[in-house]
């Protein structure tokens, strides 16, 4: 088949990658010159007028919102194939596509880009363009497209199919990339995206060995595996030696797309940036802290999975593990890839241990029943389609954690998440001490401070403030940070990790052996209730906070917050 592919000029140098982290950080100097390098930006995708905004939010006196400088960005990476496996899926279409177009469509891919969507699912070219442009076209994840952008933007896409236990499909991704060389003029870099169950893992990663396409020698190759990576410690340990046949640690990505959040990296440049927080983040002042990850949704239609997986393995293991490195670990000697993931590492290894005969004491398991949510009857779990009648499958787990070092000695952290709760919210609340001397009448709340993750993504701070009046009588105040004070829209946490896997810069994706110790941790965890019969499941309704046992987990002097 000839494709008509428009030869694009020389690729532009890439800056060199100083990590997401420090994406933001601009100094005086350059935001003072607006310094953005437009030479770096592609000539192809229509001009950007704006972003989404919200009106006013941020802006000065002159009507100028002082943040824009500070929000561009000037990276981009060298021409690249982008290669989507399993790009019909949910993912693909929901969050993948309209991640890189919203990336392309802000400049940063360049003209010497495109996407190879491989899939199971006999496409023609036209076929797959026009999936795309519909995928596009109802997606909420990006900006409204600029006229005549998605026209341009499906020049960009190609669709290759084929059984990926064989050789043919990556024989045609191979020659993909040799197309994309005589286009780009330049070298043959290419991300392959592994969006596909997790037994697909193996074959594909296995298939591009195969065929040379993970040999660097014309240019750079990196694979981007989504989770859940493994199954319980053993398994990921196989696929990790699977997978290292084939590519160099420096070339996996194994994403957990809650890295890309913004309140996430946030969460870093709150208690680094600033001299009022790092020195009250330690057992001195810190009583403890509570990460929560609640789901309003049932099953939607992922029993075949969720059955094999529950919660831990869905949840826990990965997004909440990864929450609570981040919120524990010790100051990087440096915002780069190797320096932050030494430190998350640091932290998972000093966890107490869970053996089996303790797991009773530090966590919670639950399944949900029949229950109403906003206003609505839902069903319980086991009456979801293609759930067993008797399913065990826990939907809810409360988990409490302790760290054997000197920062944290003491000091429990609680981790919740669970389906059919009352509403859907991501959150790290680091809860302070009281007051050692409590002078004022009616006792005093512990001050928290709040990083709200999803859906409004933010920063609070609970305090106790006089109450206006004759009296002194103490209530609490919250002052609160919310990201429309910059007055843009949040970018997809695909696009930023996509962007930063095609810069090499692998700061945001967990390392090999921060999830072979997150799975030991939780491992203590899965043996247990394999080995148990579960409690009188279920033990919570839809539409509640879980079960009480939860509850009486983490009190008598505390208690989770009510989101």
């Amino acid at each position: 088949m000839t494709r008509g592919r428009k030869k694009t000029g020389a690729p532009e140098a890439a800056e060199p990658t100083t990590g997401s982290v420090r994406r933001a950080v601009r100094t005086k100097e350059a935001v003072r010159n607006d310094d953005l390098d437009q030479s770096q930006l592609s000539a192809a995708p229509p001009a950007r007028k704006s972003r989404k905004r919200t009106p006013g939010a941020g802006a000065g006196a002159d009507g100028q919102n002082p943040f824009r400088a500070l929000m561009r960005r000037s990276r981009a990476p060298e021409p690249a194939t982008l290669v989507i496996f399993g790009v019909t899926g949910d993912l693909a279409r929901r969050k993948l596509l309209p991640a890189v177009f919203g990336l392309w469509q802000d400049g940063l891919l360049g003209s010497a880009f495109n996407i190879v969507g491989v899939g199971r699912q006999e496409m023609t070219d036209e076929a797959f363009k026009d999936f795309a442009v519909e995928a596009l076209k109802s997606s909420k994840e990006t900006d409204a497209p600029q006229p005549g952008a998605l026209e341009k933007f499906r020049e960009l896409l190609y669709y290759e199919f084929g059984d990926f236990g064989g050789d043919e499909v990556y024989d045609l991704v191979g020659r993909e990339l040799d197309r994309a060389e005589e286009a780009h003029g330049g070298r043959k870099n290419a991300l392959f995206y592994l969006s596909t169950p997790p037994s697909l893992f193996e074959p594909i990663s296995n298939g591009l060995g195969r065929l040379g396409l993970a040999d660097q020698s014309e240019g750079w190759r990196r694979i981007v595996i989504e989770k859940p990576f493994g199954r319980d410690l053993q398994s990921a340990r196989e696929l990790n030696d699977t997978i290292h046949r084939v590519w160099d640690e420096s070339q996996v990505y194994r994403i957990d797309h809650y890295l890309g959040k913004e309140t996430v990296q946030n969460l870093m440049a709150i208690r680094f940036g600033n001299s009022i927080f790092e020195p009250l983040w330690n057992r001195g002042y810190v009583d403890h802290v509570q990460i929560t990850a609640a789901e309003d949704l049932g099953l939607e239609g992922r029993a075949g999975y969720y059955e094999e997986a529950g919660v831990v393995r869905d949840m826990l293991q990965n997004h909440l593990m990864q929450l609570f490195a981040l919120t524990a670990m010790e100051p990087p000697a440096a915002f780069d890839a190797d320096a932050i993931r030494d430190e998350k590492v640091k932290v998972l290894r000093a966890v107490k241990p869970i053996p089996r005969g303790r797991v009773g004491k530090v966590a919670v398991r639950g399944q949900y029943g029949p229950g109403t949510l906003y206003g609505e009857e839902v069903p319980g779990y086991r009456e979801e389609p293609n759930v067993k009648p008797g399913s065990t499958t826990p939907t809810y787990v409360a988990a409490k954690l302790e760290i054997d070092n000197w920062r944290w000695q003491g000091v429990p952290f609680y981790l919740r998440t669970g389906k059919r709760l009352p509403k859907k919210v991501t959150e790290i609340a680091v809860v302070f001490k009281r007051p050692p001397l409590g002078i004022f009448p009616g006792g005093l709340e512990r001050n928290v401070l709040a990083f709200r993750i999803q859906p409004d993504e933010g920063v609070s701070l609970k305090f106790s403030s006089k109450s206006p009046g004759q009296e002194m009588v103490l209530r609490e105040v919250v002052m609160d940070f919310r990201y429309d004070a910059f007055g843009a829209q949040l970018e997809s946490p695909y696009s930023r990790l996509l962007l930063d896997a095609m810069l090499g810069d692998a700061t945001l994706f967990p390392r090999e052996d921060e999830v072979d110790h997150a799975w030991q941790i939780v491992s203590g965890i899965l043996e247990a209730w394999d080995g148990t019969a579960a409690p009188e499941f279920p033990n919570y309704p839809a539409g509640t906070w879980g079960p009480d046992a939860a509850d009486e987990q983490i009190g008598p002097d505390r208690r989770w917050r009510r989101l």
